[in-house]
């Protein structure tokens, strides 16, 4: 039996849109450029959960947040990570709909992860890895280890597909067959 496990931005949602990023600096009352480079740079270690979201987002305005900032905050994140990439998610559901074995891997916090389980393409996916949930990151060798464990199979028998080379280099590196995403269409050729 063949998994396909696939990661999520980037592949199943398209990638954060700038003017979405815009907003969450702007709703709480911060400067985009320096807001965006506070978010990607402590990001590995929020995806981790070694931060929690009060942490992290002090840590992007640099100063103290308030719950209700870090609510709003969460809750635009999460959005601006829904959009989906319509011609995967049609794939994914023909997947579904033939029986394949489907999962999803990706590197997002835990309040992240629970946002995106609520989106109904999402939902769909029987097993889904975050990396909040696990403690562990792409590209590191642990976390494709212990989605094998979990799925009960030989890494040899997992397809797993990511925008990013270097996390297709990690699941290589763990035994599984790498598929780098560069759209639906080359996607379902190889897969075919």
């Amino acid at each position: 039996m063949t998994w396909i496990v696939f990661d999520y931005g980037g592949v199943l949602s398209l990638p954060q849109p700038d003017s979405d990023a815009e907003a969450m600096a702007r709703a709480v009352g911060a400067e985009p450029e320096p807001f965006m480079s506070r978010y990607w740079e402590r990001r590995l270690e929020f995806d981790a959960g070694a931060l929690t979201p009060h942490a992290y987002w002090a840590a992007v305005l640099d100063r103290p947040v308030t719950h209700a900032e870090v609510a709003r905050l969460v809750a635009m994140d999460v959005a601006s990570w829904a959009h989906p990439d319509e011609d995967t998610v049609e794939l994914l559901g023909e997947l579904l709909a033939a029986g394949r074995e489907v999962a999803l891997l990706s590197n997002a916090p835990v309040c992240v992860g629970e946002g995106l389980d609520q989106l109904p393409w999402i939902a769909a996916i029987g097993h889904r890895f975050y990396s909040g949930r696990l403690g562990l990151v792409k590209p590191g060798r642990e976390i494709y280890d212990e989605t094998a464990k979990a799925l009960g199979a030989d890494p040899a028998d997992i397809v797993f597909i990511d925008d990013r080379p270097e996390n297709v280099e990690g699941a290589e590196r763990a035994g599984m067959t790498g598929v780098l995403f560069t759209g639906a269409a080359g996607l379902r050729a190889v897969l075919s």
